[in-house]
């Protein structure tokens, strides 16, 4: 392992908004800030919003600047990665974005039953091979159906036209409402200012001109989702 990243895993470990709990205190275990991130954690009763695969932050740390009134943690099980969107917060003095460090999969060990308000997911491992293990796939929506709202929205982004064919078709054979969906993003007219934030791996995909897909749908609760059969 290179100096620079164990320098990297000292500095998160003194990083207060930066979570990074043994795996076998949460396999099959509640955390200990389950149903209580905003209470206990951010200190307000704000509400919650989660990024999953965040990387480097950039998005869960842009987004936690546009809306201080609102609590944001991203996820992601590498550390080095997730070490410049944590020293960012710090320089930039946010005090409603955390981190957390673990496996997407683990998400039931962390959150209650509508703790989470939204989710994003931003240019996330397509998994073409593997398709139970996408962060779209049912498998998945099955873990964030019971901690996000009723109805609470999920966002993807991507430069993987498969990823979002796939997530589009899943959506729709569930009968989910779409809010917004475009195949090519910063094309279509559509890019607010939120969906302007630019993560590390987009401005590598926009500099190859690559289209930038995006979808927002909501996820309710209380359906069993289907796969569809093309996979």
């Amino acid at each position: 392992m290179g100096k620079k990243k164990l320098q990297r895993f000292a500095e998160m470990k003194t990083f207060d908004h930066v979570i990074q709990p043994p795996f076998d205190e949460v396999f099959k275990k509640d955390f200990r800030l389950k149903g209580k991130w905003s209470r206990d954690f951010f200190e307000n009763d704000n509400p919650l919003i989660v990024e999953l695969g965040c990387g480097k932050g950039e998005y869960t740390v842009g987004l936690a600047k546009q809306n201080p009134e609102i609590n944001f943690i991203g996820i992601d099980i590498k550390g080095a990665r997730m070490w410049r969107g944590a020293k960012t917060a710090v320089e930039d003095e946010i005090r409603n974005v955390g981190f957390l460090r673990t496996r997407v999969d683990l998400i039931n060990s962390f959150f209650a039953d509508e703790e989470i308000s939204e989710i994003w997911i931003t240019f996330p491992d397509p998994q073409p091979k593997k398709y139970y293990k996408r962060l779209t796939s049912t498998r998945f929506l099955g873990y964030y159906q019971k901690l996000i709202v009723n109805d609470g929205y999920v966002n993807l982004k991507t430069d993987n036209a498969d990823l979002y064919t796939y997530t589009k078709e899943l959506v729709e054979l569930n009968n989910l409402e779409i809010a917004t969906s475009t195949d090519n993003l910063y094309k279509s007219g559509r890019a607010s200012e939120i969906l302007s934030i630019k993560t590390f791996y987009e401005q590598q995909f926009l500099a190859q001109e690559k289209p930038i897909h995006y979808i927002k749908f909501k996820l309710e609760k209380n359906i069993e989702l289907e796969e569809p059969e093309e996979k």
